[in-house]
């Protein structure tokens, strides 16, 4: 089965794309500490892209400190660990992302153009 190389979603205002961001963004991170690194979500505006990096922080937070949600439940049925495990490896995820932020790659399509542009 051969993976997708990334993923698009398209709907209206309010219909919950950030929720639905910040659970795919978890499910990819989940994979290893360090995998958010390689990982790149593009978004309209610098209030949308503010918004899904604060909101993947306070997720990893809360999960981190064992708050359990729907999004933590679905996370650990897709990552295959229990409550502890999960919440352990919220916290060295977010340890993580704080430690080497300039990693975090969560942009707007225009700074991510001018990035592709000025490395030609």
């Amino acid at each position: 089965m051969s993976q997708k190389p990334f993923v698009i979603y398209k709907s209206s205002a309010g219909s919950g794309k950030t929720y639905t961001l910040t659970k795919e963004y978890l499910k990819l991170a989940l994979k290893s500490r360090r995998y958010f690194r390689h990982i790149l979500a593009v978004t309209f505006t610098n209030k949308a892209m503010q918004e899904m990096k604060s909101r993947i922080i306070q997720k990893l937070d809360e999960f981190g400190h064992g708050q359990i949600d729907t999004m933590a439940r679905e996370l650990m049925a897709y990552s295959g660990l229990d409550e502890e495990a999960f919440a352990t490896s919220c916290k060295h995820i977010l340890s993580e992302i704080l430690h080497n932020y300039s990693h975090f790659s969560i942009s707007t399509i225009d700074t991510f153009f001018q990035k592709v542009i000025r490395s030609f």
